[in-house]
């Protein structure tokens, strides 16, 4: 997790440089089964060389009553200046990970650094690589975990106790007032259409992570919260394409673009200040860029080969 961090932050100053060839991910919708299908391309320059690889993520809502992950993923990894295919990786994983590793980045630079009690709104995969990634770049005591489905939070703490660097105290969270009133983090991972906690219930100086919605219905952070925030995005062009937590306040007149006080690349390269206060409420929305998956899917490459993992295939 710290090496993707890092990787992270490289690639979100790389993409604020424009460094970056990354169109929007194209949707592909699938009316028959209520699904959809993403495309995410993307070529990567920066100080660790250049990355090309290109993510498809395809979103089946029936998938869990038959058994199935909501999620398939896979990102094929070509060579930068041939176009030749180096690598085929399971891109489920791939994501929660890096997604995490964003939280992880943006919790390190903008965070106070005596935060020590973290809320997780998701028992899912995304929500345990939030709480690793948070648990890295900070000394979490506490971790308040909170699902809509209470036996998800209770599977969550089971699984996740001790694991890497989590030494914190795990609580699963009765209500979402619970979750966040002793929070200095927050990390929101759901596919919520309305917030999942209420901005009164917020601590001065808070830090929100929203990584779950992706869609402009989707919505996980409240709309006085988003107005109220040092607001933080990825990407600007995607996050005003897709993000829910913005367009909606955006389109109730609360906010307009000009909000975005800066993307996370620009504070990595020092072009934008970070937090301001103690008090200051932030707030990183993330609603995924390919060059995370660039950036990740060349370290997990580099990596495997050095440990000897993996299947060669004749191509």
């Amino acid at each position: 997790m710290a090496e993707t961090i890092a990787a992270m932050k490289s690639a979100y100053a790389a993409l604020s440089s424009g460094k970056v060839e990354v169109p929007l991910r194209s949707r592909l919708p699938i009316p028959p089964h209520e699904a959809v299908s993403l495309f995410m391309p993307v070529f990567l320059q920066d100080e660790s060389g250049e990355a090309l690889a290109v993510k498809i993520v395809s979103l089946f809502p029936h998938n869990p009553g038959r058994g199935l992950p909501l999620i398939h993923a896979a990102v094929l990894v070509l060579e930068a200046d041939t176009g030749r295919p180096l690598a085929l990786l399971e891109g489920s994983i791939l994501t929660a990970i890096r997604t995490g590793a964003a939280s992880g980045a943006a919790t390190d630079l903008l965070a106070r650094p005596d935060s020590r009690v973290v809320a997780i709104f998701g028992a899912g995969v995304q929500g345990r690589t939030q709480l690793e990634a948070v648990c890295t770049v900070r000394k979490i005591e506490t971790a308040w975990i909170f699902d809509s489905q209470a036996e998800r939070s209770e599977g969550f703490i089971h699984e996740m106790a001790g694991q890497g660097p989590l030494h914190a105290d795990l609580r699963a969270a009765h209500s979402p007032e619970q979750a966040v009133a002793d929070a200095d983090i927050i990390c929101t991972a759901t596919t919520s259409l309305i917030p999942v906690f209420a901005d009164l219930h917020l601590k001065p100086g808070v830090h929100i992570n929203g990584v779950g919605s992706y869609t402009p219905e989707m919505q996980e952070v409240p709309s006085e919260t988003v107005r109220r925030a040092l607001l933080v995005v990825d990407s600007r062009p995607a996050a005003l394409s897709e993000a829910g937590d913005l367009i909606q306040p955006i389109r109730q007149g609360l906010i307009s673009e000009t909000h975005i006080h800066a993307e996370l690349g620009e504070i990595v390269l020092g072009e934008r200040p970070g937090r301001e206060s103690e008090t200051q409420v932030t707030f990183f929305k993330s609603v995924g860029v390919a060059v995370q998956d660039a950036a990740a899917a060349r370290l997990a490459l580099s990596n495997a080969q050095e440990m000897g993992l993996g299947q060669v295939v004749n191509w």
